[in-house]
């Protein structure tokens, strides 16, 4: 088990590697496992790979983030122009059908609405607007349609989680409920816990994943 210190270090470590992120602008504190990210960033992008980066640390158990976004003087923009520049964004997505998400931006902070078939597409929506210059923030409230969910939905899951699962994909207990599906157990890091719940928004007719797991070290 790695003590706390270790933790502050490694993350520090992590964010310094990371590129796409201005470590010396972030501050690292770390309690019982928990680690917390303070400052200023300059765009959500960074913010965001920011908090994958200090998940990717082994032993980190769970992250609350105090950062914020801080836009230079070149990255102000309107909110009529991110709502523009995104609109555009979002047409150029192939995965997304016509008019399936509609956006609202205010003070920067933009809000996709709307409804799509599958998780992957909400997913590639978000991530098209998350890198817009101006945006400081972006809410995902695109539903899933509903669909029509089979007793071979559990077993589905159950099949893919032993076909990514590092270790035993038996230690994951999937309970199907309609469109709900509630993942519980223990996994063995972050990583290992984001393949479970990808598969199970993989399945058809998955409205729903609650994430009831534990990350055991």
């Amino acid at each position: 088990m790695k003590t706390d210190t270790q933790l502050q270090t490694e993350v520090i470590a992590e964010l310094a590697w990371e590129p796409s992120v201005h470590a010396a602008q972030i501050g690292v504190e770390v309690k019982d496992g928990v680690v917390t990210l303070a400052g200023h960033v300059g765009s959500f992008v960074e913010k965001w790979n920011a908090q994958r980066a200090a998940l990717r640390v082994y032993g980190v158990k769970a992250l609350a983030v105090e950062m914020d976004v801080k836009l230079s003087q070149l990255g102000m923009r309107t909110d009529a122009d991110i709502a523009e520049s995104a609109m555009n964004v979002l047409s150029w997505v192939a995965c997304l059908p016509a008019d399936a998400v509609q956006l609202t931006v205010e003070g920067g902070w933009l809000t996709l609405s709307g409804a799509v078939d599958w998780q992957y597409q909400k997913q590639a929506a978000a991530d098209a607007v998350s890198s817009l210059v101006g945006v400081v923030g972006v809410s995902d409230q695109i539903a899933l349609k509903p669909a029509v969910t089979s007793d071979a939905v559990k077993a589905d899951i159950e099949a893919a989680l032993q076909r990514r699962a590092k270790k035993d994909g038996n230690a994951i207990s999937v309970d199907v409920r309609g469109a709900d599906v509630t993942l519980s157990g223990t996994v063995h890091s972050w990583g290992e816990r984001d393949l479970a719940t990808q598969a199970a928004w993989g399945a058809p007719g998955v409205m729903r994943v609650v994430d009831k797991m534990t990350v055991g070290y």
